[in-house]
């Protein structure tokens, strides 16, 4: 059984980093596209970041762009958020898709989903 497995989540305050994990199990994905979304509560889940099988290309929403930084390797997809926000608090959940311009516009080319960490920022 595929499963996608974050790690890293957690409660820090306004200006602090973390760094979100994602590892895979049940099989590789090592040509798939991965990225993260995040899902407040009360609204919708959106799309964070994306980075192509090769790291070659990376797409960022508006709203995370110079703060986050995606990055893989051959095991896992990681997500270093510095700067943190309130307003980023949110459910960050991993995917895996075919390619980053899918899975960064709707509807989301996602082929698997993680169940998500949650990262909570306080002010």
């Amino acid at each position: 059984q595929v499963q996608l497995v974050e790690s890293g989540g957690g409660l820090v305050q306004a200006g602090d980093s973390l760094r979100l994990s994602c590892a895979a199990s049940g099989r590789t994905f090592s040509t798939y596209a991965k990225g993260w979304f995040r899902q407040a509560p009360g609204q919708e889940r959106e799309f964070v970041a994306a980075i192509s099988w090769s790291g070659g290309r990376i797409i960022y929403a508006d709203s995370v762009k110079g703060r986050f930084t995606i990055s893989r390797d051959n095991a896992k997809v990681y997500l270093q958020m510095n700067s943190l926000k309130p307003e980023d608090t949110a459910v960050y959940y991993c995917a895996v898709g075919t390619t980053t311009q899918a899975m960064g516009r709707q509807p989301y080319g996602v082929d698997y989903w993680g169940k998500g960490t949650l990262v909570t920022v306080s002010s």
